[in-house]
């Protein structure tokens, strides 16, 4: 990897609010964000890059290589969990296991935001469309996971009397307000004329990396707390949240060397395909499967998963990506 990028990276006055978020809790600070105003930066995120993606997209045009990006991204989202599913049984109980596998199936649209950060850094073009793909690559997975629990709870101990039918799984995937937030935000930005949203610069892009700075201080609070969770749950959770994205990255790096995708298209799918949900999934697993361990998958995917890849992951794909597309 070049040092060079890695530095970059680590220097980033974004990715340190990450750090300054870890140390508060390290040192015991009283330094907290309102739940309500973190949410508003999660919404905020959402927004911004869906109505730029949008307005990307109305400019670049439908193509047969952003049928072809969107066809593997919803491909990795069907499969990436189906093989977490059997690689988690062979440890943990069949809760665990489905919940575990959604939340790696899914994404993790603040990994995306901050690759999209470090794209703009290193001035590395990427398309719009790729936004399109982030809010494919959401709901499938946790389509896949319930399914997967529902089967295997059927054959094991008989099923539970009210286990979600397979469209009350799909509606609560669809309707999930992140999902709808940046589905809606991408239409509005392939529908609105190229001056209205120009009027929004300010908002859209002005302060957005003040606000991505400022939500990524509040996922470092959260970081911190969350890894007292997983003390005492061995080296195999660890190894999984670092090995399955880390495979998931190599698989689609040498499919974009197949398939000839750009630089930033690559990297930013890779980034999705590596990244775990820590909203989405938890959500629906609360829901659908409350016997999971809450203390297990969101840990896993918020303090060990996230930083790893905005630390390290993102800089490391990006330099592989460079060696083998150039």
């Amino acid at each position: 990897m070049s040092a060079d990028v890695l530095i970059g990276n680590l220097l980033n006055p974004v990715i340190l609010f990450f750090f300054l978020g870890l140390l508060a809790v390290w040192i015991r600070s009283d330094l907290a964000i309102p739940t309500a105003l973190s949410r508003f930066l999660s919404y905020y995120l959402l927004f911004c890059i869906g109505l730029k993606g949008g307005a990307e997209l109305a400019h670049s045009g439908l193509s047969m290589d952003i049928f072809k990006v969107l066809a593997l991204a919803l491909g990795m989202a069907l499969l990436v969990p189906l093989y977490a599913f059997f690689i988690l049984r062979r440890r943990l109980n069949l809760y665990d296991s489905a919940a575990i596998a959604a939340t790696y199936g899914s994404i993790s649209a603040v990994t995306f935001i901050t690759a999209i950060n470090f794209l703009e850094e290193n001035q590395e073009p990427f398309g719009g469309y790729m936004v399109a793909a982030m809010a494919l690559m959401e709901a499938p997975a946790i389509i896949v996971g319930l399914l997967l629990f529902n089967l295997y709870d059927r054959n094991e101990t008989g099923g539970s009397a009210r286990s979600p039918s397979v469209r009350q799984i799909v509606r609560e995937a669809v309707t999930n307000g992140s999902v709808v937030l940046i589905l809606g935000s991408f239409l509005i930005g392939i529908v609105s004329t190229d001056k209205s949203v120009h009027a929004l610069l300010p908002f859209t892009d002005g302060i957005f990396k003040g606000m991505l700075a400022f939500f990524l201080l509040d996922m470092g609070l959260l970081a911190g707390k969350r890894l007292a969770s997983l003390r005492g749950s061995g080296g195999f959770i660890l190894r999984f949240s670092v090995l399955i994205p880390l495979f998931n990255a190599a698989l689609i790096i040498g499919l974009a060397w197949l398939l000839e995708l750009s630089k930033g298209d690559a990297l930013l799918l890779t980034v999705l395909c590596a990244s775990a949900s820590y909203i989405a999934v938890p959500a629906a697993m609360r829901i659908s499967i409350p016997k999971a361990n809450a203390g297990l998958y969101v840990p896993m995917s918020l303090a060990i998963t996230f930083p790893f890849n905005i630390i390290l992951g993102i800089p490391l794909y990006y330099f592989l990506l460079n060696q083998i597309l150039n």
